[in-house]
């Protein structure tokens, strides 16, 4: 070769090695420039509303009443601390907290602590189904496993021993339809019993455990029935993943939470010492200690590390204030004074009164009314939504179990009811959002 052509050659080279580092050093900029236009947008979002309503704005003479019949009921329950949010027509009202976010610490509870808010997840996890059925990454007819199945991972289709589990869909899973029941008790609450019958060496994972349920036999036909399943709504997330290429916390915080304008939801923890900032302390509604979920052998509060509240994922696995529940609920409502993230054909949907079996999306109960309701229960937490066909929306969030679990919803309801009924025509004409 010649010395020109050498020359000419590692010219070339020279400039093809510039041109390739401006190019990484671009994009590597655009990268970060977009982390942190995100972050600020993130921060702007936080500091609107969520990170500075306090009980003050929601303080009223005329809600004095109201205050001590709250206490009452926190009182004759033995809760620790609990919050109330009402909005109307998608203006945050009111909304403040009650008693203790930590007793210990004697840290009150204020308007935006964090707490678990168990199966008030599932709504969470429906919108997001509905929000991939409408960019078409999804269909509610589409089955859920075998090998043409959304789920087709090898290791659970050999796992499947009744063929049945092939005719779930994701419709069946929102629905509760999808054939599961609860005669080897509940797979998201029973870790130590799965690993002790499978002679396993720690808490499965998620995979792990739908392997082991899917060589069950089903209850019954899917879709021909309805059985409460907290697996089934975790399926749904392992889903929302699989078809979306992101993590499921991922995808709900950029589809569904940050285009609400809602920073305060966030995955829920197991233990006292991973608490978030501004996350309450859970009590029992009892002082026994029971053994951890991961089969450790070591006795814990049953509030933390009593059960994996995390693996959840979409069947209970995230924590909020009542009012970041509130302004999620404005999102998804087809009310016009906060613009929804789904269409209006989605949240009739979710929201469609079936007279056989009133089942809804996402929703524990509607009703011909409008009356929407959705409730969720663990050991440590309870919380309640209901909204009512004029656009008012009360929510009831607490970090305290109660002896009657489930069952202390109907006294929840009956609170609200009351509290509705005596000072809805006094709450301040406000918007908090």
């Amino acid at each position: 070769m010649k010395r020109k052509d050498i020359k000419n050659s590692t010219i070339g080279i020279i400039i093809s090695c510039v041109l390739i580092f401006i190019i990484l050093n671009i994009f590597s900029f655009v990268r970060s420039y977009d982390r942190e236009q995100k972050s600020i947008a993130e921060n702007r979002i936080g500091n609107q509303w969520s990170d500075t309503i306090s009980d003050r704005s929601s303080n009223s003479p005329l809600l004095q009443p109201m205050d001590k019949e709250i206490e009452r009921f926190m009182q004759r329950w033995e809760l620790r601390g609990m919050q109330i949010a009402v909005s109307r027509n998608d203006s945050l009202l009111y909304i403040k907290g009650y008693g203790f976010a930590d007793k210990e610490q004697n840290k009150p509870m204020k308007a935006n602590s964090i707490m678990r808010i168990a199966s008030s997840s599932k709504l969470i996890t429906a919108t997001a189904v509905m929000k991939l059925v409408e960019n078409g990454k999804l269909r509610l007819d589409e089955k859920v496993f075998g090998e043409n199945g959304i789920l087709n991972n090898p290791r659970f289709t050999n796992a499947i021993q009744d063929k049945r589990h092939n005719d779930i869909t994701v419709e069946d899973l929102l629905l509760h339809r999808g054939g599961f029941t609860l005669g080897a008790g509940d797979p998201m609450f029973n870790t130590n019993e799965i690993i002790k019958a499978k002679k396993l060496k720690k808490a499965p994972s998620d995979n792990k455990l739908i392997e082991i349920v899917l060589g069950r036999k089903l209850g019954f036909q899917p879709g021909t029935g309805h059985r409460y399943s907290n697996f089934g709504y975790m399926l749904l997330s392992k889903i929302i993943e699989q078809r979306s290429g992101r993590s499921y916390w991922d995808y709900v915080r950029e589809e569904i939470l940050l285009p609400s304008g809602i920073t305060g939801i966030q995955p829920a923890t197991n233990y006292y010492e991973e608490r978030l900032p501004r996350e309450v302390r859970y009590y029992s509604p009892d002082n026994e200690l029971v053994e951890e979920f991961n089969g450790s052998g070591k006795m814990v509060d049953r509030c933390y590390g009593g059960a994996n509240i995390h693996g959840l994922m979409g069947a209970g696995g995230w924590l909020a204030s009542a009012a970041d529940l509130s302004r999620f609920i404005a999102s998804i409502d087809g009310d016009t004074g906060f613009r929804d993230i789904l269409s209006a054909n989605s949240v009739k949907r979710m929201t469609a009164f079936e007279e056989k079996g009133n089942v809804c999306i996402g929703w524990t109960k509607v009703d011909p009314e409008g009356n929407w309701l959705r409730s969720g229960t663990l050991s440590s937490a309870h919380s309640l939504i209901e909204r009512f066909p004029d656009g008012e929306c009360w929510i009831i969030t607490m970090n305290t179990g109660v002896w009657r679990g489930f069952h202390f919803t109907k006294e929840m309801i009956r609170l609200v009811d009351r509290l509705r009924s005596k000072y809805s025509s006094s709450l301040p004409h406000q918007n908090l959002f």
